[in-house]
């Protein structure tokens, strides 16, 4: 009897552990977050179907920390001629027709603790889908990624899967040939990346 009570003493604390780190795990709480956003917009239909590059409304992904959200203006670029009349586009027009800012719900979020810089990733040819996934087949955006700092790390340690030349990196079907680690190896040491995995990096 006590061998039992010994092992149930053991197996219901761990059970119950492991229930609580699941529960809380990125994998769990983050993947899959896909807010509803005060405007309708289809990125499978913008970047997908159109073709639009990311950077044409993410202007700042190569210079800065922060892939910047693009202002009214930026849309009304198109949609001043196209698509002008679409009922799905009212608050947009209001937006430009008022200067006041439209509040996009953040998906991508890291916590406050924590730095990420777009342009030290971006320059050294980490491409977009790396870490977003297929967003050119998303009607909605939605996170594919848990941006947990083990997965970073992970990354950190062994970079070459997710290297691409930089001219690729926000082509969404560019496809890698060869090995793949051959080729992620002859970037690595081309562009002589060696990502820290230092506390203070990212803290």
């Amino acid at each position: 009897m006590r061998p039992i009570a010994g092992g149930v003493a053991v197996l219901v604390p761990a059970y119950f552990l492991g229930l609580l780190y699941l529960g809380g795990s990125p994998y769990t709480t983050d993947v899959g977050y896909e807010p509803i956003q005060p405007v309708p917009f289809s990125h499978a239909q913008h970047a997908g179907d159109l073709g639009i590059d990311c950077r044409y409304c993410h202007t700042t992904v190569e210079t800065a920390a922060r892939a910047a959200i693009p202002p009214t203006a930026t849309c009304m670029n198109c949609h001043l001629r196209v698509g002008a009349a679409i009922e799905s586009l009212e608050l947009v027009r209001q937006s430009y027709s008022q200067g006041t800012p439209i509040h996009w719900i953040r998906v991508h979020d890291l916590p406050d603790f924590a730095y990420f810089d777009h342009s030290a990733h971006v320059s050294r040819g980490v491409g977009c889908v790396s870490c977003h996934g297929r967003v050119d087949r998303m009607e909605r955006v939605s996170q594919v990624e848990p941006l947990s700092m083990g997965w970073c790390l992970d990354c950190h340690r062994h970079p070459e899967p997710h290297l691409r030349p930089k001219d690729k990196v926000t082509d969404m079907d560019w496809v890698r040939g060869g090995s793949p680690s051959e080729q992620g190896d002859t970037l690595r040491d081309r562009n002589h990346i060696d990502p820290s995995t230092d506390c203070s990096t990212c803290h």
